[in-house]
């Protein structure tokens, strides 16, 4: 049976680590990653619905999973939206696969972000879900820049069963999430 080898890190290194520094009485206390959400929102899709084709499809291809196109809820004529029009797409990634994803993330995906210089504190929530954004969808491997047609940025959440955000800060870098000093 195959495990991945963040999960193998996380039950061998991680959890006792945060068990020691946090002073759980119970294993079952101490924070896991339950998923990891992907979305991006497309603003010029409006005018053209074949960005939301290629932005699923490179989603899918990203994620190793099927993401799925997100429809607006409301109409707004300023933007010339209207209801239930494809907008933007998304994908959550659990178990196997989300794990899979983070290690390509940390791994290869953010060294390759220009002029990287760790990730921002600041995106923490207050409840021990962490929310990065990525300005280019090109630096994951994935994805063969010849066939992109526009660059577009997404939003990656994490999300955690911490229950504030200096344990959930503590479990992503353990993980090996690079933030910033």
């Amino acid at each position: 049976m195959y495990t991945p080898r963040l999960k193998e890190t996380y039950s061998k290194t991680v959890a006792p680590v945060l068990q020691e520094k946090f002073a759980y009485k119970n294993a079952m206390q101490v924070p896991r990653l339950t998923k990891i959400c992907l979305n991006q929102g497309l603003g010029a899709a409006v005018a053209d619905k074949k960005i939301v084709d290629q932005a699923v499809e490179e989603m899918s291809i990203i994620a190793g999973q099927k993401a799925v196109p997100t429809k607006s809820k409301k109409a707004i004529s300023n933007f010339k939206l209207r209801e239930n029009m494809p907008i933007g797409a998304r994908v959550t990634l659990r178990g196997v696969k989300m794990y899979e994803f983070l290690d390509r993330l940390i791994s290869v995906s953010l060294p390759r972000v220009r002029d990287f210089a760790g990730l921002n504190v600041k995106g923490f929530d207050g409840r021990g879900n962490y929310t990065m954004g990525v300005t280019e969808q090109i630096i994951f491997p994935e994805i063969v820049i010849d066939k992109v047609s526009r660059i577009n940025g997404m939003d990656i959440t994490f999300v955690t069963t911490a229950a504030t955000d200096e344990e959930c800060h503590a479990l992503l870098k353990e993980f090996g999430l690079p933030f910033k000093k």
